[in-house]
């Protein structure tokens, strides 16, 4: 592993960023162009017709965020010209072949140019359509490692995934790759060709008995849900992503791969500044509703560990892998979380929540500070879905019919709940796995990386990465949870 300054590695070098929009995708542009602007190019590719609707895009969702402030106060009135020099949009999709690149002088000109490719579409919704989290998640791996081949200055590829491929795994998880067509649960007959063919029989099928779009979009999400517990996975999301890595692994040849493995990724730590965050994600929702007033119960095992990691230093560990593994046909992969390091746990965030929102309340509708305090903590999954049938079912439907209902174990209480409740139990349910979670993410590879970052001469204060600066207290308090109001809480 050869290591030096980041900031020389970025000089001078073009970068092509699938999935521009995203969170992380921000978050990394932002850094190169903050810290080095003498990168050459920046190639981002988005999903859109066509340039005007590119250019719409960047603007709306890119640049016109407030992550850019810094960048913007540093460079004042050169801004729009420094962006028009750096970046280049390209209107595409992953999902298909050549990413759906339809300037063929542009794609041969990022072919002959690029010299990282990093991969970060996505769909991260976990009950997203089986059709639209297959065609990202996984076969647009496929497709973005087949044009990577056609890159001759490549000299290196960068994919990321999530550590949470792992499934419902317990103890030490390592940073191993995951074997083509290996199921958690041991269920043979895992192959990415026959789920393709699946969805596409199931699409034709719907449509030639006059399915409307909502009804073909439920079957499609269940459709998801089937396979990935068929195979041992919790949700859709997961389950394409473990497919997509199969797909490095199998088609990768003797490119330089590295795979970075997130684990729940929270606000930013200190860049561009401290606390800023996109939409309410993963667990911010329930942290959100608590503040509200209108989270009631909470269904967790308070001892077991939240794995989470700061965007910021997702970013930094991207990129310093980067440069460790430009140029080296192999692969590694990278668990970059907070587990082994620095853990935090359920039973802390509960209490950081209390606290923060007992010093500083949100308002309701009418101005007055929403008063919060002790929830109904519920230790399993059983235990939440009695709390919720007697709180909802039993006053309005009676003892006799309930007591029928919880002789058949709840299932059937969903045909007598309001949509929007079922709708409660439904997200339970997804998020249940990671909610009561006992793994470990051993991160062997990435204490290696740090070791040799910090020996081999990187810019360490500029590309930290390591959870054992974090004071959790200090991020959820101070950080975390006023980023969270501020930027991804809609009134």
């Amino acid at each position: 592993m050869e290591l030096g300054s980041i900031m020389h590695f970025l000089e001078d070098k073009t970068i092509l960023v699938t999935g521009a929009t995203g969170f992380l995708a921000k978050i990394f542009v932002e850094k190169i162009l903050r810290v080095q602007p003498n990168v050459k190019k920046l190639y981002l590719l988005l999903r859109a017709t066509d340039a005007e609707s590119a250019t719409q895009r960047l603007h709306n969702e890119i640049i016109g965020k407030d992550l850019f402030r810094l960048l913007k106060e540093n460079l004042g009135s050169k801004f729009n010209s420094f962006v028009s020099e750096k970046m280049t949009l390209v209107p595409g999709d992953i999902s298909y072949e050549d990413l759906n690149l339809k300037d063929y002088i542009l794609r041969e000109k990022i072919c002959n140019e690029t010299d990282v490719i990093v991969n970060l579409a996505a769909t991260t919704n976990f009950d997203e359509r089986y059709d639209v989290a297959l065609g990202i998640n996984t076969l647009g791996v496929k497709h973005v490692l087949s044009f990577a081949k056609k890159c001759i200055k490549l000299k290196v590829l960068l994919h990321v995934s999530t550590a949470f491929i792992c499934g419902e795994r317990r103890g030490l998880i390592v940073e191993d790759p995951h074997p083509y067509g290996a199921s958690l649960n041991g269920v043979p007959g895992l192959d990415i060709d026959t789920e393709k063919r699946l969805v596409q029989k199931t699409l034709n099928q719907l449509l030639e008995e006059g399915a409307t779009k909502y009804e073909i979009e439920v079957a499609m999400k269940n459709l998801g849900i089937k396979r990935a517990t068929l195979y041992g996975w919790p949700n859709t999301y997961v389950f394409t992503k473990a497919m997509g890595e199969m797909l490095v692994e199998t088609l990768k040849g003797n490119m330089s791969v590295v795979i970075v493995r997130p684990t729940i990724v929270t606000s930013t730590f200190k860049e561009p500044f401290p606390g800023w965050v996109e939409g309410l994600r993963t667990i911010d929702s329930l942290i959100v509703a608590y503040g509200k007033g209108k989270l009631t119960c909470f269904a967790a095992d308070l001892k077991a560990v939240f794995d989470v990691i700061p965007a910021d230093m997702v970013v930094n560990a991207m990129l310093v892998a980067m440069v460790a593994h430009a140029n080296q046909p192999d692969d590694i992969i990278y668990h970059v979380g907070s587990s082994v390091r620095n853990p935090v746990r359920y039973g802390n965030l509960l209490d950081y929540c209390l606290r923060y929102f007992t010093e500083k309340p949100l308002l309701n509708k009418d101005g007055n500070p929403v008063k919060v305090g002790k929830i109904t903590m519920l230790g399993n999954m059983t235990s939440f879905h009695r709390y919720m049938f007697i709180r909802y079912l039993l006053p309005f439907k009676g003892l006799e019919l309930a007591n029928a209902v919880l002789c058949k174990y709840f299932q059937e209480m969903y045909l007598d709940l309001s949509s929007k409740i079922r709708t409660v139990m439904r997200l339970a349910d997804l998020y249940q796995p990671y909610l009561f979670f006992h793994g470990i993410f051993d991160n062997m590879n990435t204490e290696k990386l740090q070791s040799a970052a910090r020996q081999g001469g990187v810019e360490m204060d500029v590309f930290y990465f390591d959870p054992k600066m974090i004071d959790w207290e200090d991020y959820f308090m101070n950080i975390h949870f006023p980023g969270t109001i501020k930027y991804a809480f809609k009134r």
